[in-house]
């Protein structure tokens, strides 16, 4: 049953990126990119990180999307002219060929690497988990060792969310 919901999920997630990839409407990616988002919160709970499942739903398909779809509307973002037709093809080649390549080094190292050795020994998780919490498990080296870039990163939302306001601003 477990497999099942996971291929489920996994299709979903496909998907959902598939169609954010190619849609048309910038509202519709990304909301298809929130599809994505709440199958992949799935799959974390089925690896029983329930912790790092809602920081999924909450951080990024509420907060980040939020953020992305204010962009998308303040921006205003049209139909494309007639010159990024040349463009889209020159991209959709691109995208098809990188993504072939992640398909074809997926492969290779199902092939060439044991199925163990993308698994955690038996017990190690459960182990941490018990010993210092989920969310201490986390916390502890994001507010420890990775204190600045997290803190970078939050500048950067800002940054472009202020961007995207000053390009957006009309003259009058």
């Amino acid at each position: 049953m477990t497999q099942f919901v996971f291929w489920t999920l996994s299709g979903v997630a496909i998907l959902g990126a598939l169609l954010c990839i190619t849609g048309r409407n910038p509202v519709m990616s990304a909301l298809s990119l929130v599809l994505t988002l709440f199958a992949l919160a799935g799959i974390y709970v089925l690896f029983d990180a329930h912790f790092i499942a809602v920081m999924q739903i909450i951080v990024y398909a509420g907060a980040i999307m939020v953020l992305f779809l204010f962009v998308i509307m303040l921006l205003n973002v049209g139909r494309p002219d007639a010159g990024s037709d040349v463009k889209g093809k020159v991209g959709k080649f691109w995208a098809g060929f990188l993504g072939a390549a992640l398909i074809a080094e997926m492969a290779a190292m199902w092939r060439l690497l044991p199925g163990e050795s993308f698994r955690l020994p038996a017990g190690t998780l459960a182990g941490l988990t018990a010993q210092r919490g989920a969310v201490g498990l986390i916390a502890e080296p994001l507010f420890r060792a990775y204190l600045v870039p997290f803190e970078i990163t939050s500048v950067l939302l800002l940054a472009a969310v202020v961007g995207a306001v000053v390009l957006a601003k009309r003259k009058l």
